[in-house]
């Protein structure tokens, strides 16, 4: 049976998933790829509390730290051989699929932001406290679009032809693969306000909430269209495959 974690502070957070990372290098697990995502990005949040960029610095910590635990406890129950949210099952499984580097990004910004990121901020500012979060909450997205920026200009270091993802990204038909933060995050505030006011039907939006993120990560896995799954699988052949190497040249 997991353990589920115990997390109190940003540096708590970092260290498991300096954890994570660690494991997934020994076994060659491409789910180090999104937790060294996710280590960036948290790294980030902390040197903008660190510089006081939030109206509720304090606060923000402590969303960051119930944010990241789902995604933690999410990671130790699947190494448990326990079923976690059915997004995050999908993601972990598909660790062990011939999926592009980029997919492999997406099905977990998929999982952590559409599913989880609501129901961390509803717990954190729950009632009508919600409203007071929403400008930090919104502040989030340009550390984030920093994030992805670097990501998407570091990637052909390791997927040389990146370039055709990038491409058919920008195609109306092709959208699956868009990296829409902004959006994502969108729906996730929809979502944390409806739970902070929700009564008996909290389930239920909890439950359409996970079924988006399993219908949304399915797209990802097997994206429709004529165009994209050839695309991919090119970009799949001549990508890094080592892990080690890919962290390595997405930090150098």
């Amino acid at each position: 049976m997991f353990q589920p974690s115990s997390l109190n502070t940003i540096d708590d957070v970092l260290r498991e998933l300096d954890a994570i990372i660690d494991h997934s290098l020994e076994s060659n697990d491409a789910a180090g790829i999104f937790a060294y995502v996710y280590r960036r990005t948290t790294a980030r949040v902390k040197e903008g509390i660190q510089e006081g960029c939030f109206e509720d610095n304090e606060r923000m910590e402590h969303l960051d730290v119930v944010f990241a635990r789902r995604y933690i406890d999410a990671y130790r129950q699947w190494r448990a051989g326990e079923a976690p949210p059915e997004a995050w099952q999908l993601a972990f499984g598909a660790c062990r699929q011939p999926l592009s580097i980029f997919q492999h990004v997406l099905l977990g910004m998929n999982a952590h932001i559409n599913f989880d990121l609501g129901i961390a901020a509803a717990e954190v500012a729950p009632g009508p406290s919600i409203n007071s979060l929403k400008n930090d909450f919104m502040a989030i997205n340009g550390l984030l679009a920093d994030i992805v920026d670097e990501l998407q200009s570091r990637l052909s270091r390791v997927s040389p032809f990146f370039f055709v993802i990038d491409w058919l990204g920008g195609r109306r038909d092709e959208a699956v693969i868009r990296l829409n933060i902004q959006k994502a995050r969108a729906h996730a505030w929809e979502l944390a306000c409806r739970l902070a006011a929700a009564g008996p039907e909290r389930e239920n939006h909890i439950r359409s909430a996970a079924a988006l993120s399993l219908r949304l990560g399915r797209l990802i896995q097997s994206p429709p269209g004529m165009l994209l799954p050839p695309a991919l699988r090119l970009v799949r052949r001549w990508e890094v495959k080592d892990i080690q190497l890919i962290l390595d040249r997405l930090q150098a």
